[in-house]
């Protein structure tokens, strides 16, 4: 397999990928597409573009490989491409901030060993 096609591949995955996942289409048909099919398997399949990408890729692997082995081998290669480019040229303000950890204050008179407890008619040492 030439490079070019291998090229030509990803970026044909993602944008089928992006076009189904993000985008309306013309006269929001894809937008009118995800709403329609709800948020089952469907459309979580359609939220998810890591998801959908694998599934967009099989039959570009299937068209693009020569042997099984290949064909194999393409598939998760035509996702991650895919997957790359998407957050290459992605520029969404939607990125989760990093997670914020607050510890207690402490207590300056907390006291780090228990109290003894004692047994009535016992000795005490010391």
């Amino acid at each position: 397999m030439r490079f070019y096609w291998l090229a030509l591949g990803i970026f044909a995955v993602w944008r089928i990928t992006h076009l189904l996942n993000a985008e309306d289409g013309p006269f929001g048909v894809f937008a009118r597409l995800r709403q329609f099919v709800g948020k089952d398997f469907w459309g979580a399949l359609l939220d998810c573009f890591y998801c959908l990408s694998v599934w967009i890729a099989a039959p570009f692997a299937y068209w693009l490989g020569d042997g099984w082995k290949e064909k194999f081998l393409l598939w998760p290669a035509l996702s991650a491409g895919a997957i790359l480019v998407e957050r290459l040229t992605s520029n969404r303000q939607e990125k989760e901030p990093p997670a914020v950890y607050y510890e207690d204050p402490e207590d300056p008179d907390a006291v780090l060993r228990q109290e003894e407890r004692t047994i009535p008619g016992a000795r005490r040492a010391g």
